[in-house]
């Protein structure tokens, strides 16, 4: 909104010596996403005393029940401390990116704003239910049902597709991004300055079919990874700062069109004012993890994992990194695996054994961890280190084509 109303008033700024300053700094996206870090990072640490203050009121704490003997004993530290925290690092999120992005005529921001606020507000409903259910009525549902989380996950995620494809100006911004191929024929830099280069003929530009589908399945996928990430002091929301960094850096390339031709990756338009968005969720996050370092005063939630996986999810398809997204979320990727891994193999076992059999001591994997003597210190210091690298990996294939 600040950015729209800069641009609406930008003769009358440019007009007054002591003002200009402002309309040359709010016309760089660059300027705009670091500013989001630092403006999204000062509301959740304003936001969180009185937020964290609120839900202990209301009583809104997790009841540190894991489904295993050891893990309880664990955890038990955990018993009370509020959740929901993520209604204050959404709400810095949603402010941000609303006052630093163009919000009037960025369809990618706008559909992002939806995505944020839909998913929080799914996650909040399932957060209410499961933890208020003690103080209703017997009877009455402890959360949403996973069939009716995943409807409105995948719903989200094949409407989101189908906008996204529809916004794209160029073909470009449907190419399957495979890793290593190239976009576009390799090009002098003076060949392509200032103009549009051609596809590759070997690159695969997807229908809307296809393309809603793997928006679908990258947005649902990783909004579930992230929530069942968020299980450690910090171990999400540390792991997701790393995480937005990377996505600054892949919707700087993406919305850069000299960026975009020199690195030989698709370059879709608009799509740069993602830097916004991914600057607000690296600043709210880390303003979260304040609150959220061991010792936690509070956890996010569905509230908060939900629409952070999603927007992960999101900014993945728009910049067409889709497929490099596994990369730099490492950590969610396997965090997820291993549940999947240990409930199919449990399942299948118990059918050709009649006794259940697990992979792993405990999933998901951060408490086989816990089980095998690690600290909770040092598996969440160990996440961040494997993210890191990871990040560093996945931006280093940008070039390998």
């Amino acid at each position: 909104m600040l950015y729209n109303l800069v641009v609406e008033f930008q003769d009358k700024l440019d007009s007054i010596p002591l003002l200009r300053w402002i309309v040359g700094i709010m016309w760089q996206v660059e300027f705009r996403a670091f500013a989001a870090v630092l403006i999204s990072f000062s509301l959740a640490l304003w936001q969180g005393p009185g937020v964290i203050a609120w839900l202990q009121r209301k009583k809104i704490g997790d009841t540190a029940e894991f489904g295993h003997e050891e893990i309880n004993r664990l955890m038990q530290g955990r018993s009370g401390v509020p959740t929901m925290g993520g209604i204050f690092l959404c709400g810095s999120i949603l402010v941000t990116t609303a006052l630093l992005a163009d919000v009037w005529f960025n369809r990618y921001i706008q559909i992002s704003l939806i995505v944020l606020v839909w998913m929080s507000g799914v996650g909040a409903i399932d957060d209410w239910l499961k933890l208020t259910s003690s103080q209703r009525k017997p009877g009455s549902r402890d959360g949403l049902y996973s069939w009716e989380k995943l409807v409105f996950q995948v719903g989200l995620g094949l409407v989101v597709g189908y906008f996204v494809y529809t916004a794209a100006k160029l073909p470009d911004a449907h190419v399957l991004n495979l890793p290593l191929q190239r976009t576009y024929p390799p090009t002098a830099v003076k060949d392509f300055v200032g103009l549009r280069l051609d596809l590759a003929p070997s690159v695969i530009v997807l229908g809307v079919g296809a393309f809603a589908v793997l928006c679908a399945f990258f947005m649902t996928g990783f909004s579930n990874a992230v929530n069942i990430t968020d299980g450690m002091d910090g171990l999400a929301g540390g792991n997701m700062v790393i995480t937005s960094f990377a996505l600054m850096v892949l919707a700087y390339i993406s919305g850069h069109a000299n960026t975009a031709y020199f690195l030989l990756v698709p370059y879709v338009p608009g799509s740069a004012e993602l830097m916004v968005l991914a600057g607000s969720m690296a600043g709210a996050t880390l303003g979260f993890l304040w609150f959220n370092a061991h010792p936690a005063r509070v956890f996010m939630g569905d509230t908060g994992s939900l629409a952070l996986g999603a927007l992960m999810g999101y900014i993945g398809v728009v910049t067409r990194n889709e497929l490099l997204l596994p990369v730099i979320g490492a950590v969610y990727v396997i965090e997820i695996s291993t549940v999947m891994m240990q409930v199919s193999w449990f399942k299948w076992t118990k059918r050709k054994y009649g006794e259940g059999r697990r992979i792993f001591p405990s999933t998901p994997i951060h408490h086989g961890f816990h089980m095998i003597g690690w600290k909770e210190t040092q598996i969440v210091t160990r996440s961040y280190i494997v993210s890191a690298v990871a990040v560093v990996i996945a931006l280093v294939t940008l070039k390998l084509r």
